[in-house]
């Protein structure tokens, strides 16, 4: 994988299953049972994503089978009770789609999801067409990188690019990554730390540097 930041693209799922507008409830149902999945992005034409049908879509079908909410909760529940009637995609689905380019970072996809409360995100291209899709756990993968890697990474990206710390090594463990050694500029310190807190993989810093 390529060096930090890592891309969208460098950790997506390329093959997607995904749903035309005119999918019905039942056969969106089976392609989550069958592949494991919570959410389907829908698509039309060439694979231009529409919007997004998610677990929590079917499921006023199910809450409101026997009844409908409180009188007091309606209009806060006008959404799902029109989902509780769809029977397509179209229907179920909610649009426009929360979606990530390609080449946004890792962190910026995260921020995507945090802020919509999704978990995973269709990928698209500049045009709007699906490239892939991103899950939560596909954005923690960068966790599992081996410690030699980050450290290399390091030293190639961060120290071997500031003279000033020509003498400050770096060892990995665990993911936490330790930079020691003489380090003359002190102003340099959370220059460092910044530049390897963005090293993907990175769970934390601790700092050992003493004045030459």
């Amino acid at each position: 994988m390529p060096e930090s930041p890592y891309r969208v693209g460098d950790v997506m799922t390329h093959t997607v299953i995904a749903v035309g507008r005119n999918a019905p409830f039942k056969e969106i149902v089976e392609l989550f049972d069958e592949w494991k999945i919570s959410a389907l992005p829908v698509v039309e034409g060439e694979g231009r994503v529409i919007g997004v049908v998610s677990e929590a879509d079917l499921l006023p079908k199910e809450e409101f089978r026997d009844e409908d909410p409180p009188r007091q909760d309606v209009l806060r529940r006008l959404s799902d009770l029109a989902k509780a009637g769809a029977v397509s995609a179209e229907e179920l689905m909610s649009s426009p789609a929360v979606t990530v380019r390609t080449h946004a970072t890792l962190a910026q996809a995260a921020r995507i999801m945090a802020r919509n409360r999704v978990k995973r995100l269709p990928v698209v291209d500049e045009t709007g067409l699906l490239q892939g899709i991103v899950s939560r756990a596909d954005l923690l993968r960068v966790f599992l990188r081996e410690d030699d890697q980050i450290a290399d990474e390091i030293r190639s990206s961060v120290l071997a690019r500031l003279p000033a710390a020509s003498e400050v090594t770096v060892s990995v463990t665990g993911g936490v990554a330790t930079i020691a050694g003489p380090l003359r500029d002190r102003t340099l310190v959370p220059v460092l730390a910044r530049a390897i807190r963005a090293v993907e993989g990175v769970v934390d810093i601790e700092v050992d540097l003493a004045h030459p």
